[in-house]
């Protein structure tokens, strides 16, 4: 199952992409597709009911509808850094050996296809193509991977937008680097966690104006999708909602020779195997 909701800023309705491509408005049936909906078990309730039949549910034209982010604003928004080794190497950082944690402020999450922002300050906001996980239950203490993945209630594309100058050269934590206003595009579908058959095994790709930056795939973390679940709580209480960046491939503008950053009228194009598309323009905030 595919969720996405469709609708101006702060009005998005829940609605679900069928098989065939068609998109349903499932509103009469789900207030929204928040945490407490998720650990209340709705997908599956929402799963069952359109089993029964599509007939009622009208349909969504999103050729000229905005799309928003799959799921309401989560209240964690946790990243891994350097979880591929091949970027570790382009930021000229070791691999770690245990994940790296950090966080991006809810305000950065915004729609698939919103107008990224550069900060008034800003002279290196970089791209990062990631794998996002957003929990279906809470989870603390979770024993062991194997059980890790029962909290999970899908998949979704997040790009991890950040400002290098403000990652590195601000101080020693990368929060300031990454939760600018629309440093998270997210979706455009929220993919149950059953219909993606291997998360460790999706190609994904980000071009800017065109051009090819980065190609990998999610077979290459260091930490795999089960490893950072398990992981991270051990730490922390994650919530259902809750939204995990997992990391991106090599490609980034700061590991160009020499770097390469966004500048006003750039396009930033991802993909990821199973979980849509998004496209982005760049303009100056």
């Amino acid at each position: 199952m595919k969720l996405m909701r469709v609708g101006a800023l702060g009005q998005e309705q829940p609605a679900v992409r069928m098989a065939d491509g068609a998109v349903i408005d499932v509103s009469s049936v789900v207030d929204e597709y928040d945490g407490a909906w998720l650990a209340a078990g709705g997908m599956a309730a929402l799963e069952s009911r359109l089993a029964e039949g599509v007939d009622g549910f009208p349909t969504v034209d999103i050729t000229t509808e905005r799309v928003g982010a799959p799921i309401a604003r989560p209240g964690n928004i946790l990243a891994i850094g350097l979880n591929y080794a091949d970027h570790a190497a382009e930021a000229g950082m070791d691999v770690p050996s245990e994940p790296v944690l950090f966080t991006k402020a809810p305000s950065s999450y915004c729609g698939p296809n919103d107008t990224v922002l550069i900060p008034r300050t800003s002279v290196k906001t970089d791209w990062e193509v990631e794998l996002g996980v957003v929990i279906g239950k809470e989870a603390s203490y979770i024993a062991d991977e194997a059980a890790a993945m029962d909290h999970v209630a899908g998949y979704c594309i997040v790009n991890d937008v950040s400002e290098r100058d403000f990652q590195i050269n601000r101080g020693p934590t990368w929060i300031k680097g990454k939760s600018a206003k629309t440093f998270c595009p997210t979706g455009p579908w929220l993919v149950s966690r059953d219909d993606i058959a291997d998360p460790q095994a999706l190609a994904m790709k980000l071009s800017v104006n065109g051009d090819s930056r980065q190609d990998g795939s999610t077979s290459t973390m260091i930490f795999g999708v089960a490893h950072l679940v398990w992981y991270l709580s051990q730490f922390l209480v994650l919530e259902a909602g809750d939204l995990i960046a997992t990391g991106t491939p090599p490609g980034v503008g700061m590991g160009m020779k020499p770097p390469q950053y966004l500048a006003p009228g750039d396009v930033m194009e991802l993909e990821i195997d199973g979980l849509g598309k998004q496209r982005q323009e760049v303009a100056q905030a």
